[in-house]
């Protein structure tokens, strides 16, 4: 059963998300307030949607018929009440999630649920009128090509809250589990964990960015490295569950001073061009990243 799917956030997550969405059959709304943000994950969806083309993976009409499900809107203040599904998708901060989550509220949807990939969904059900309708929907980067959807479980969060997050699951092609409400959850207390370790590494010359990653792609068997994940994911991203992480279970989670400093120097990735290594175009350079 599809229904009406709003996404709030078009930065890399949000895009994903409202382009699964749309495929699996929803009306979706992409929400964005920035301008320039929202054009540019307009002209994103349509480069996933051409190439999907390209690939064979979707016909023309089929892709132009996902593309005629997104509309995208300027505030929460544009969307008719009562849809089927809002999911938050912002900056991992406390203060704006719960501002975005409390305004999404309002609109009674049937299922809320956050992205957030570390902060604990008891603290953003904070100030919820009806919290056992929310819980966390941390999906994966990137969104149309990883299986798993992690749903986090909060302490108020119905039984029927987290079965109908299940069945979403189902109906968006993605493969769930369910994990108790801790900060970090499961995935990015390991992931990040692996990731601060690699950034550690640099920083100490064990190797370069490409020998750590490939190390783990080959000896490992990871699809991606953990430092070019950390391209992929954003550094800047990446620090802010890292510091989350360091005030729940302390300085084990500290970011390395290279983090910090790359991403105060704007080296946020892919999204900027630079990281651990070049992009150019959306697709990693040949030649090491300011990381080195």
């Amino acid at each position: 059963m599809s229904g009406r799917f709003v996404v709030v956030g078009a930065g890399t997550m949000g895009l994903g998300i409202a382009y699964v969405a749309a495929g699996a059959g929803h009306a979706v709304e992409l929400v964005e307030v920035d301008r320039g943000r929202s054009e540019a994950a307009a002209a994103r969806l349509g480069e996933l949607w051409d190439r999907a083309v390209q690939r064979g993976k979707l016909s023309a009409d089929e892709a132009a018929g996902h593309r005629a499900r997104v509309t995208l809107r300027a505030a929460l203040a544009e969307v008719a009440p009562e849809p089927d599904v809002v999911v938050e998708a912002v900056p991992e901060r406390l203060d704006l999630k719960r501002a975005v989550l409390r305004e999404a509220e309002g609109l009674r949807p049937v299922l809320l649920g956050s992205n957030t990939s570390s902060i604990p969904i008891a603290e953003l059900a904070d100030p919820l009128a009806r919290p056992e309708r929310f819980l966390g929907l941390h999906f994966f980067n990137p969104v149309w090509a990883m299986a798993l959807l992690e749903v986090v479980v909060g302490p108020a969060t119905a039984r029927e809250t987290t079965e109908a997050a299940v069945a979403l699951a189902g109906r968006l092609g993605k493969d769930p589990v369910v994990v108790r409400d801790m900060p970090g959850f499961a995935t990015s207390r390991l992931g990040v964990t692996l990731g601060l370790e690699a950034i550690r590494m640099v920083a100490d010359q064990v190797a370069s960015p490409a020998d750590i990653d490939k190390a783990m792609v080959l000896g490992y068997r990871h699809p991606v490295g953990p430092l070019e994940l950390t391209d992929l994911v954003g550094l800047d991203v990446r620090l802010d569950i890292a510091r989350t992480l360091q005030a729940a279970y302390g300085e084990r989670f500290a970011p390395p001073p290279l983090l910090v400093e790359m991403v105060a120097a704007g080296k946020l990735g892919k999204k900027s061009g630079q990281g651990f290594y070049r992009w150019v175009d959306g697709r990693k350079a040949d030649g090491e990243g300011a990381g080195r």
